[in-house]
């Protein structure tokens, strides 16, 4: 057994979703959103290194000692797979494991809407999944590609920097493939993709221009493809896959993208309140002529307005969503005003205004109530 076994034992009882663990730190666990420091010794850099290249592929060590930070996958048998990350800091090398479930949630079991579910029967286009690093984007994409599993008779191909979920093949046949161990990047998976009878490709994250070009290209040819995004709503989103491009092709690009996007789902993650566990706003943007319009025109800030009215067809602002959670008694009113983008909504819920907002409300209330 690895000696950082114990670790991972500890994150199962504890209920953790992160383990950190660093040169010149004790270690810590993320616990509902919070770091909590475990009862042990500060650890040192000699001794946390060989206990980290224990568990690692000896090819992830050559690459980590060139570039100072790698991704991989580890699985320790009964407890569960953690996605890890190793990077060098002032103090040394350090390492953050994120726990991956076992057993795929559902749509339901998410309480993802039933919109998700119609963009996993898509034939062909876009549908993009957004938000920060850790608000649930793979679980609720690992959801809808489950379902598609389940529900259609094609072929599925994921590529990502490393394998989280590992799907079985269902009514679907699925291939996993990792980037550094079955491809050399994630564009040169997408161009062989391309050649391998996909009906649905799964891309892990879009990181640079060539792979974004080739996710939208795909899309464009007949494919589905879903893939995620470090964005935080639907008109960044959309503005950060065109303004990757070079100026002389973004109108080009804003043509492609107006026809081939079909969803954008954008998440912020909250600590419950009723129970144990973190529970997903959603602002979810779906396809219609207006929207390929708005995309066309370089109106994206208009996006908003169409999600508004959407509402019948599944649309959703994410304002909306954490309202929903806070009337359902499932956040607290202080985490919601926190992660809201009209803040002002959100007063009647809290019990203090924070003092950096006071004056500011003062002066709307003000403003909408003149004597």
């Amino acid at each position: 057994m690895a000696r950082i076994d114990t670790f991972f034992r500890l994150m199962n009882v504890q209920g953790a979703s992160d383990l950190h663990i660093s040169s010149g730190n004790v270690p810590a666990l993320r616990i509902k959103g919070e770091l909590h420091r475990i009862k042990y010794k500060e650890m040192e850099d000699n001794e946390l290194r060989e206990m980290l290249y224990e568990i690692c592929p000896e090819h992830k060590v050559k690459v980590f000692e060139e570039k100072g930070d790698i991704d991989f996958a580890y699985e320790l048998p009964s407890v569960g797979r953690f996605r890890s990350n190793y990077f060098r800091q002032a103090h040394g090398i350090s390492a953050v494991f994120r726990q991956i479930p076992s057993e795929i949630m559902t749509i339901e079991q998410l309480g993802l809407p039933v919109v998700t579910k119609r963009m996993a029967n898509l034939p062909k286009g876009l549908v993009l999944v957004t938000g920060p690093t850790g608000s649930g984007k793979s679980t609720s994409l690992a959801a809808i590609i489950d379902y598609a599993n389940k529900t259609r008779r094609g072929h599925i191909i994921t590529v990502e920097d490393p394998i989280e979920f590992i799907h079985k093949s269902y009514n679907c046949i699925i291939n996993h493939r990792e980037v550094g161990r079955d491809t050399l990047s994630f564009s040169a998976a997408l161009r062989g993709a391309l050649r391998e009878d996909p009906n649905i490709i799964m891309v892990g994250e879009m990181r640079d221009l060539e792979t974004i070009s080739l996710a939208v290209e795909a899309a464009s040819t007949g494919h589905l493809v879903f893939a995620t995004l470090h964005t935080q709503d639907a008109c960044k989103t959309v503005n950060r896959v065109i303004e990757v491009f070079p100026a002389e092709v973004q109108e080009q690009m804003r043509n492609t993208l107006s026809d081939s996007l079909r969803a954008v789902i954008s998440q912020a993650l909250f600590k419950r309140k009723d129970k144990k566990g973190r529970i997903a706003a959603l602002e979810i943007l779906v396809h219609t002529p207006a929207v390929g319009s708005l995309i066309r025109e370089a109106k994206t800030q208009q996006l908003i307005n169409v999600i508004q009215t959407g509402k019948r067809l599944g649309m959703c602002t994410m304002d909306d969503s954490i309202e929903a959670l806070v009337n359902d008694n499932l956040i607290e009113a202080e985490d919601a005003f926190e992660k809201a983008s009209d803040k002002a909504r959100f007063v009647k819920y809290l019990k203090e205004i924070p003092e950096e907002y006071k004056e500011l409300f003062e002066n709307q209330e003000a403003t909408n109530n003149p004597q």
